[in-house]
């Protein structure tokens, strides 16, 4: 899109999500065109996200759908015909539990750890419930354009929306954040690793169960979910350094590490960080995604067709993180650095006016272009590239 000086430039939104099937993975199918054309995009633009319709259907029942915003995907539902129904349904709110902190208490010791875990865990639930609670009974009158005009529901003026919060129809996310960091701190190497990799797969399924659990015992949709932490890796990281101190990899770099993702700065090539990922997007089942940082390959993009296909095989949910930035003041367009002093520079012309650049992140899922907190740019600073 075209920005206030008529360059064009990587918008925010709208978020695109390209599905991948038999007929455009690359593999020869009558729609490769189309996936080529979408590569060449996500090299300049970095979206289209990938969504492997093959990997998808394995974990949602035999279900393609698209995700609700980032990351977010909803627990197959049937209507009283017995047919799938993923449009128009909603998620009731997100409680995110700060993993890191848990393992810094715990201090390397196993039992510990899982009784707190445990007590965290009936917080969140307990938390989860008052969301919960605070909608029943609520009057369709509040959004018309929601629960009377179709964008969710076309109930009557002063009707309730209760059946809409009841028996999975709607989500109640428990998020999670710093799987990396808590692995650390509990057994001292990275998930990536055959010892961390163990204990991290054990407190995914753990928190997996917790919903599984909260879900029979109440028939709402509790669903666990990669917390997108925009602010929250910084706040949680910040929350722990005053308490606890400066721990190496853990509070000493300002941020927590997303969901379940391997540390932004651990060097490993982009096909073996999807398949290492990828075992945890079927346990983290209602939000998660994935991504490799690429430098500029306009010239290569045989190289992206090469990870597209792999991402149709391996991983259902696939992002590429690359850089195309503008300098208002000389026309640079490239990256926009981060200086030492934690300040977005222009390395053409040097200026550090953020009202005159147009810089855009992948923050998360979303793409973002409003600048961050200092945390989040400090993760963003740390990345490494894949590929």
């Amino acid at each position: 899109m075209k920005n206030e000086a008529g360059v064009y430039i990587t918008p925010a939104f709208p978020k695109l999500v390209y599905v991948l099937d038999e007929d455009n993975c690359l593999k020869g199918g009558k729609y490769d065109y189309l996936t080529e054309l979408a590569v060449r995009c996500s090299i300049k633009r970095m979206y289209p996200d990938y969504i492997s319709a093959k990997k998808m259907r394995e974990i949602y029942q035999g279900n393609v759908f698209s995700p609700m915003g980032c990351r977010s995907f909803l627990s197959p539902w049937k209507d009283k015909d017995g047919n799938f129904k993923f449009e128009g349904r909603f998620n009731q709110g997100v409680v995110s539990i700060n993993l890191p902190q848990i393992g810094i208490i715990a201090k390397g010791d196993e039992e510990k750890f899982w009784k707190l875990l445990d007590e965290r865990l009936e917080l969140c639930y307990e938390a989860l419930m008052v969301r919960h609670n605070s909608l029943v009974g609520v009057k369709s009158d509040v959004s018309p354009i929601h629960w009377q005009n179709g964008a969710i529901a076309r109930l009557k003026k002063g009707e309730v929306i209760d059946k809409y919060l009841m028996d999975g129809y709607s989500t109640l996310s428990l998020g999670y954040i710093g799987l990396y960091e808590v692995t650390l701190a509990m057994k001292g190497v990275s998930q990536t690793t055959p010892e961390g990799e163990e204990f991290a797969l054990r407190v995914m399924k753990k928190l997996h169960e917790a919903c599984a659990k909260w879900k029979a015992k109440t028939g709402l949709g509790f669903a666990l979910y990669g917390t997108p932490a925009e602010s929250l890796c910084y706040r949680f990281a910040r929350i722990d350094k005053e308490q606890f101190g400066t721990i190496k990899d853990i509070t000493d770099k300002g941020y927590y590490t997303n969901s379940y993702h391997i540390d932004v700065r651990e060097h490993i090539d982009a096909f073996s960080k999807f398949k290492f990922e990828s075992q945890f997007q079927p346990i983290s089942s209602g939000g998660c995604i994935s991504y490799v940082e690429i430098p500029n390959m306009k010239k290569n993009p045989g190289a992206i067709e090469d990870v597209v296909r792999f991402i149709y095989d391996n991983i259902q949910y696939a992002e590429f993180n690359t850089k195309s930035d503008y300098c208002q003041c000389c026309g640079y367009e490239g990256e926009i650095i981060i200086n030492d002093n934690m300040e977005w520079e222009c390395p053409q012309c040097h200026n550090k006016d953020q009202n005159k650049m147009n810089v855009t992140r992948r923050t998360c899922g979303y793409l973002g272009e409003n600048f961050w907190n200092v945390g989040k740019t400090k993760e963003i600073k740390s990345r490494v590239l894949h590929l």
